[in-house]
């Protein structure tokens, strides 16, 4: 894949995805072009609340392909390997496949040719019996071992019939691929029937939505452990913005007492002007004690990252990296040449005033304290464009044709374009870029296309596979 990969996540997200090796050191900043008609502005949106309630991120090792089976095989036969190491190769399998079976089906309930979707739907059935089928061929006999196994098990057994059900659920209805849809529901059957088997799950909890979810959730959890890095966010500037509270206090209260100096000396004596007068003031410096607070700060913040975050291995607590992550509103005089470029060549019908959100993420990889065997973890992060979407307006254009003397009708609905350009930086190379427009209305993603660059513009290289 390319070194970095955006695509639609869900109606109203989107995701990119990266891989970073050991001792890697880059800078990736993407910047959404929204508008002006869309509204979204620092008055309307508060960066920090968007970036707690719209922005996640996953971290965790990764290996280009789902090979891992074969290594728990080989190790299991070897006494000298530890439970822990066993938990450890197993949980590595049990999530890259989770999340490639979750990857793949989001992919394919986008499709809507009905044709290339029962294509899929069956290559992706085949892909998961298969998949199952070797993992279980390693079972492990020693009981210590067997738990762990029985967990992961319960979990991908589970996780793979909710996903084809739900793939089912929303599937275009066509007669023509009736047998594509009896064996996809006789592998489903099959699995659940497998659970029962194994007495998995308690009857209780089988009978139970809530239950079954839950104790789905928490096994999700052991099977990210050692896995998925730890992260430890932290809020950075926090003692300056105090500072920056006391300074910008500090001078409305000196422009306060200046003029209740003056007004005493208008006002002779504790006469019912004065009172009035200093009431005024007193209410001005309310007004305007927050405004210049949160004017000083922007100045005082610009440029700045607003956090840190620390990456680490759950088993080992060896820290992997360090990020820093900046999220703000720039102006156009503030973007990189790049990107500027990139805008002033534009067609001329997309060249439409915007309000800029930057989020930028610098990584810095360790050396060293990798998990074994591995050398690379992915990123991924999901932007929710939820927040955008409710300031837009809905649809109310009729579009009129007439046919045979007969007038009709046809709703649209408003769409907007999103210009999203991405810079990528690695150590001291120069950079690279990739730009893409998202197409979107008030309930959805329409697409997400990537564009051409202007010619002599480095593009974000090939060098990887494609991300599970």
């Amino acid at each position: 894949m390319s070194k970095i990969y955006v695509k639609q996540e869900e109606s109203l997200s989107i995701k990119f995805t990266h891989q970073m090796k050991v001792g890697d050191h880059r800078r990736l900043d993407l910047y959404f072009f929204l508008p002006k008609e869309m509204g979204i502005n620092p008055q309307s949106l508060d960066e920090e609340e968007y970036y707690h309630a719209a922005i996640a991120g996953r971290r965790s090792y990764y290996s280009s392909g789902l090979h891992l089976p074969l290594v728990q095989g080989r190790f299991i036969s070897q006494n000298k390997r530890t439970v822990e190491e066993f938990r450890l190769y197993l949980n590595l399998f049990a999530y890259q496949f989770a999340v490639a079976i979750e990857t793949d089906s989001k992919e394919l309930a986008q499709i809507e040719d009905v044709d290339k979707f029962y294509a899929s739907l069956k290559e992706l059935s085949d892909i998961v019996a298969q998949l199952l089928k070797k993992f279980r061929r390693n079972e492990p006999s020693d009981p210590k071992w067997k738990h762990y196994f029985e967990n992961s098990d319960n979990y991908l057994s589970w996780f793979c019939e909710q996903r084809l059900l739900k793939l089912m659920s929303r599937a275009p209805r066509s007669s023509d691929y009736s047998e594509v849809v009896e064996e996809v529901i006789a592998l489903c059957r099959s699995e659940k029937s497998y659970r029962d088997s194994r007495n998995y799950n308690s009857t209780q909890t089988k009978d139970d939505p809530n239950r079954i979810s839950n104790k789905m959730l928490l096994l999700r959890r052991l099977i990210q452990q050692g896995v998925v890095l730890k992260e430890e966010l932290k809020t950075l500037g926090v003692g300056l913005k105090k500072l920056t509270t006391g300074v910008a206090t500090g001078f409305v209260m000196l422009v306060v007492s200046a003029l209740i100096i003056k007004a005493q000396g208008v006002f002779s004596g504790l006469t019912l002007s004065l009172l009035l007068s200093l009431a005024v003031i007193y209410g001005f410096r309310e007004i305007f004690k927050e405004d210049i607070r949160n004017a000083l700060w922007r100045v005082i913040q610009k440029g700045r990252p607003r956090w840190s975050r620390i990456l680490r291995d759950t088993t080992s607590q060896a820290v992997i990296g360090r990020q820093l992550v900046w999220l703000d509103f720039v102006k156009t005089k503030e973007l990189p040449d790049g990107v500027n470029e990139i805008l002033n060549r534009r067609h001329s019908q997309n060249k439409v005033d915007a309000d800029i959100l930057h989020y930028g993420i610098s990584s810095r990889i360790s050396q060293k304290d990798f998990l074994a065997g591995y050398s690379t973890i992915q990123e991924q992060v999901n932007f929710s464009l939820v927040p955008f979407a409710r300031y837009l307006e809905r649809g109310k254009a009729k579009i009129y044709k007439e046919a045979d003397g007969k007038i009709s009708n046809d709703s649209v609905e408003r769409r907007y374009q999103v210009n999203l350009i991405l810079t990528l930086r690695e150590g001291r190379n120069p950079p690279q870029y990739a730009r893409y427009k998202i197409t979107m209305n008030r309930s959805t993603i329409v697409e997400v296309t990537e564009s051409k660059l202007p010619d002599g513009m480095e593009p974000i290289g090939d060098e990887q596979e494609d991300a599970v």
